[in-house]
């Protein structure tokens, strides 16, 4: 156990004897009863000592489980504000502050599922793993109801810069620097990333980005009141004051509110243009997604699905960036004449995700503060699973490189015996961290057994390719790009 004195009051964590770990500290007071759907407040200080030794509550969500399937401690509930701290033994120096969101789909997951104490120690770092609001309760819109509810279809955001605001104020009592920040996810928590980026209230909070497999936001919000009035039988103008008085539960079964949006309020422009008018000004940033990342959702199945059709005209929407897609359909099924129906999903998957990480990298290394794009390419090699390549959230386990320590309750998709998979883990999970020290990912210390990792530009397109030994390719892409610019 580690007592620590804090502005806020002491708080009691974990410690190994290299890392102490604070989990479950309050940034926000619970967004529960009459400020349910509200923009969340700053938590306040607390008397005694406080208790970081449990997980805390996960926000409200169906899963019982964490996203990839295992346990995961923490109960479900509106108060869900909380945050967990992994930092190396504190001494007179400021460290690094990663700030990681979890993904699931803006639905589901959480910071408990993801373990910071090697990152923390290998890096010298302070990790940081956040819990914020999800589905209805974080991404739907109440506006219609008054100022109270403006930027509501972005409360879960909302939530995260709040987090990085009571971190600017409180990380140095656990060893970091608030001027070094950089903030990173996966999947919805690289989007995350992503909209941060187009958020006002955020800027400055954050000094790097890492966008792990993200999309970019740039649908209006949408009004759903209305549908859901006429869904649950009652006027419009009654519905916010009946849902309120809702258990929480009731309105998990809506399973509304899972996306973001450009709401005007809290995410003011698309990400691609917030980068173009940022600037210089702007934060360095790497974006990547896997190499098969539709694997994933497939299995590795080649059936139809019937939620096929529907689903993959939403992704390739997303991946154009709402532009119609069907001359991307049309040259997909040219370029792969034999395809199957699942073939033809995963790649929609993976060209998504893909697209989006190119641009934005692109996009920063051009207009931005510099960009950097990645691909992870290391198969998964656990017996039975060899057939799915490199698939969506497999980079996890390299990102914190928790695949050297055994005891770790993260999921990993690789085994963790091979000499290969520990060797890429230090090494990703170094770039990571360099990433965050210096603002160029190329300050790796043991950078001289890896490529130079040089921006992304038009002219070559260079990505680092992540595989038993690191490369530096021109343009892996240049099918597919052909693919997803079909007009």
């Amino acid at each position: 156990m580690s007592v620590l004195a804090t502005a806020l009051g002491k708080i009691r964590g974990l410690s190994d004897g290299n890392v102490n770990t604070y989990l479950g500290v309050r940034y926000g007071q619970p967004p529960v009863g009459a400020m349910r759907f509200k923009a969340s407040q700053m938590a306040e200080a607390w008397p005694g000592i406080y208790d970081a030794t449990q997980y805390p509550n996960r926000a409200m969500q169906e899963k019982t489980l964490s996203t990839l399937g295992l346990p995961v401690g923490g109960a479900v509930s509106e108060d869900c504000l909380f945050l967990n701290i992994y930092s190396p033994k504190t001494d007179s120096t400021l460290r690094p502050v990663l700030v990681w969101f979890h993904g699931g789909g803006f639905v589901a997951g959480s910071a408990n599922e993801y373990d910071g104490s090697v990152l923390a120690e290998q890096g010298d770092v302070v990790v940081v793993t956040v819990n914020s609001r999800l589905g209805v309760f974080g991404f739907f819109d109440w506006s219609y109801f008054g100022s109270a509810y403006e930027g509501s279809a972005s409360n879960g955001i909302r939530d995260q810069i709040l987090a990085l605001q009571w971190l600017r104020e409180n990380i140095e009592d656990y060893g970091g620097d608030p001027s070094n920040v950089t903030i990173f996810g996966q999947s919805s928590g690289g989007s995350s990333v992503l909209a941060l980026l187009a958020a006002p209230a955020a800027d400055g909070l954050f000094h790097k980005a890492i966008s792990c497999s993200g999309t970019a936001v740039y649908r209006p919000t949408a009004d759903q009141t209305e549908k859901l009035a006429e869904r649950l039988g009652m006027q419009r103008d009654g519905l916010l004051d009946a849902v309120l008085r809702m258990p929480a539960k009731e309105i998990l079964d809506f399973k509304m509110g899972g996306a973001f949006s450009v709401d005007g309020t809290v995410i003011t422009r698309d990400t691609f243009q917030a980068i173009v008018e940022r600037g210089a000004d702007g934060v360095p940033l790497i974006a990547g997604s896997n190499a098969t990342e539709g694997t994933y959702y497939t299995r590795g199945s080649p059936d139809a699905q019937d939620h096929h059709d529907w689903l993959n005209r939403y992704l390739a929407t997303d991946m154009l960036c709402g532009r119609d897609p069907d001359a991307y359909f049309e040259a997909l099924a040219k370029a792969y004449p034999d395809a199957s129906p699942g073939k033809l999903h995963e790649m929609i998957w993976t060209d998504m995700f893909r697209r989006i990480a190119i641009t934005a990298a692109q996009t920063s290394a051009t207009h931005g503060a510099g960009g950097w794009l990645y691909r992870f390419d290391l198969p998964v090699n656990l017996k039975g699973s060899e057939h799915v390549g490199a698939p969506h959230a497999a980079e996890m386990a390299f990102t914190f490189n928790t695949v050297c320590k055994p005891t770790s309750h993260a999921y990993t998709f690789h085994d963790t015996r091979d000499s290969v998979v520990q060797r890429v883990g230090g090494h990703w999970s170094g770039l990571v961290t360099a990433m965050a020290r210096w603002g160029d990912p190329n300050g790796y210390a043991q950078a001289d057994s890896l490529p130079e990792w040089p921006q992304y530009h038009a002219a070559q397109r260079p990505c680092l390719c992540i595989d038993a030994q690191f490369s530096v390719a021109q343009d892996p892409d240049e099918l597919h790009r052909g693919l997803w610019e079909a007009r």
